[in-house]
C-alpha cells in the first residue's frame, strides 16, 4: 500500500528545502512564480540528469518528450490551473534512485527569461530502525535480528520441551515404583 506523505525537515532563507521520504511515498516539490503574470515554462530539473527534465511545460502544455524515462507517468502539476503561481509538482511512488537536488525555474509574460525560483534536495531512505545502539544496518539489520532472536527462542522452546519430557519420565517412574507390591500379599489380597 502507497502510503502518501510530504515530509519537509526545514526551510533556509536561501530557497533550499530539504525532504526526507520513503520509497513509495508521494512527495510535493514546491515551487512558487514570484509574479501572478502568465507562466510561459516551468523547468523542473536534477543537475545529475544532465539534458533530460524531471518535468517541463512549455507552450501552455506538459512536454513529455523532454522528460527523463525514471519520470515517466510518475511527476505531474500539483494544481494544473497553477493558481497563485504554484508551479509544484507531485513526484509519485519514489524510489532509491530519486535522491538528490531539484530544481525549480519559471519564465513568465512573453519575453522574461527563466529565474531559479527553488531549489529542493529530496532524501530517500528506508525509515530509521536504530539497533543494537545505532542507525547502521537499517532493514537487513533489522531482519537479521530478529531472524537470530527467533531462533534462539525456538531452540529454547526444544530445551525447555526436552527437559520438560525428562522430568516427566522421572515422575512416571517414581510413581510406577511406588505401586508395585512390595511381597506377594497385596496380590493375594485384591483376589
Amino acid at each position: 500500500q502507497q502510503m502518501n506523505a510530504v515530509l519537509c525537515l526545514f526551510l533556509c532563507s536561501s530557497g533550499l528545502t530539504n525532504i526526507t521520504a520513503e520509497p513509495g511515498d508521494t512527495v510535493t516539490l514546491t515551487c512558487r512564480a514570484p509574479s501572478s503574470s502568465e507562466i510561459r515554462v516551468i523547468e523542473w530539473t536534477r543537475p545529475d540528469l544532465k539534458t533530460d527534465y524531471v518535468f517541463v511545460y512549455r507552450k501552455k502544455r506538459f512536454d513529455p518528450d523532454s522528460q527523463h524515462p525514471s519520470f515517466k507517468e510518475r511527476v505531474e502539476l500539483k494544481d494544473s490551473q497553477m493558481k497563485d503561481g504554484d508551479v509544484s509538482v507531485t513526484l509519485k511512488n519514489v524510489t532509491f534512485t530519486d535522491n538528490g537536488t531539484y530544481e525549480c525555474r519559471v519564465a513568465q509574460g512573453q519575453t522574461d527569461p527563466l529565474k531559479h525560483i527553488s531549489t529542493i534536495h529530496l532524501r530517500v531512505s528506508a525509515g530509521e530502525c536504530v539497533f543494537g545502539g545505532g542507525d547502521q544496518g537499517g532493514p537487513v539489520g533489522l531482519a537479521v535480528g530478529l531472524t537470530v532472536v527467533g531462533i534462539l527462542l525456538l531452540v529454547a522452546a526444544v530445551v525447555g520441551f526436552m527437559f520438560y519430557r525428562k522430568h516427566q519420565s522421572q515422575r512416571s517412574k517414581e510413581q510406577v515404583s511406588v505401586q508395585q507390591p512390595v511381597d506377594g500379599e497385596t496380590v493375594q489380597h485384591l483376589l
